[in-house]
């Protein structure tokens, strides 16, 4: 099949799980379009059927914001009339949706294609439901010839904020496990030998809590020789590191930036933390768990079909700082324990979370659609 693929490009989980979709489709036989805005995160290297198309906008005097979606819409449809697409998949409903809608509308009867709306989470959480965004959003949704969320909790969700009629299917993310080799675990560079590394990794936006990750490692640091190493930057550095200065803790944290080879990053830690607001998937937790690294999360949202507490790691009540230091203490200082967790969730990646199990029900969608 020939199949479109339009995602955000940042290093944020929707446009990982769609380049990642889109190698996979291409190693499966299937040749892959990416038309973005910009170069996407993850396809900087050279793959095998895979195109990607970036969209140039034009700039006058008379606008006061490029008509960047505009030029999107166009792109997509120039490159689905040219490429004989079969299927476009859009990840993120705005604006990527509603731009390949549109760009579906403006070609001849005979040429259109069956579009493919992936929602990831603050598409629908925070994006959509904002009042200027969320007809648009509904709309995006109702036209598209199917929608699929990526856990059961985003369905949800999606049905009863847009208080839609059609169904929402439910196709989680998946990852490479042998990417994410748990032989790689090894000591590195970011810490002493006798410390304990804790690590989080994402865009540091406010649904992410960074603050509460500074204040839970300060309990944590009191009590177990340890290193904070936060990996990505976003709009919630700064206040992440006025808190670790007022609590006296700079000096034991290591700010890293974005990194593309996380499948790297990860073996190093002896755990990894994330206390989200909520989360519609997990994806860090999920690499974390194919590494064999324990996982310390909150019960909030998606995360909870992906971490069972107790079992691959401990989940925790938003924002209860005090239990999630008890807990990452547990692991930290008992590595029998470390290693049963770590165990458990290579295992529940494996059988559960691989590439090879997930990809296939993409592929029976796009046939269902295009046949």
């Amino acid at each position: 099949m020939k199949i479109g693929i339009t995602c955000h490009a940042s290093s944020g989980g929707s446009g990982v799980l769609a380049t990642e979709l889109g190698i996979a489709l291409a190693a499966r036989g299937h040749t892959v379009h990416f038309v973005t805005t910009e170069p996407p995160f993850r396809l900087m290297s050279f793959h095998d059927n895979v195109y990607s198309h970036v969209v140039s906008t034009v700039t006058y005097p008379l606008f006061q914001n490029p008509p960047g979606v505009l030029a999107l819409a166009a792109k997509i449809a120039d490159v689905a009339e040219e490429q004989r697409i079969d299927v476009w998949h859009a990840h993120y409903a705005i604006p990527n949706a509603s731009c390949a809608i549109y760009a579906r509308d403006m070609l001849p009867p005979d040429r259109r294609f069956p579009v493919v709306t992936t929602l990831h989470g603050t598409d629908i959480t925070l994006v959509g439901v904002d009042p200027s965004l969320f007809r648009v959003t509904k709309h995006a949704m109702e036209q598209s010839d199917a929608v699929t969320a990526v856990s059961k909790w985003l369905a949800e969700e999606t049905r009863r904020e847009f208080d839609l009629q059609r169904p929402v299917k439910t196709i989680y993310n998946f990852l490479d496990i042998e990417k994410f080799n748990a032989d790689d675990r090894k000591r590195c560079s970011m810490c002493d030998e006798h410390e304990k590394l804790v690590m989080h990794i994402s865009n540091f936006r406010p649904v992410k809590r960074v603050t509460d990750i500074i204040r839970a490692f300060k309990k944590i640091s009191d009590q177990v020789p340890s290193r904070l190493v936060m990996v990505g930057d976003g709009p919630e550095r700064i206040s992440a590191v006025g808190v670790a200065k007022q609590l006296g803790i700079t000096d034991r944290i290591s700010w890293i930036g974005v990194h593309e080879d996380i499948h790297n990053i990860i073996p190093c830690a002896d755990l990894i933390f994330q206390p989200s607001e909520h989360e519609s998937f997990g994806l860090v937790p999920l690499e974390a768990m194919a590494c064999e690294v324990p996982v310390l999360c909150t019960a909030s949202g998606g995360i909870c079909e992906v971490v069972e507490d107790g079992v691959h790691g401990y989940l925790c009540e938003v924002g209860d700082t005090d239990t999630m230091a008890a807990r990452a203490i547990e692991i930290l200082t008992q590595p029998e324990l470390a290693r049963r967790m770590g165990e458990a969730g290579r295992q529940h990646a494996t059988n559960r979370f691989a590439k090879d199990k997930i990809v296939v029900e993409y592929e029976r969608l796009y046939e269902e659609l295009s046949a």
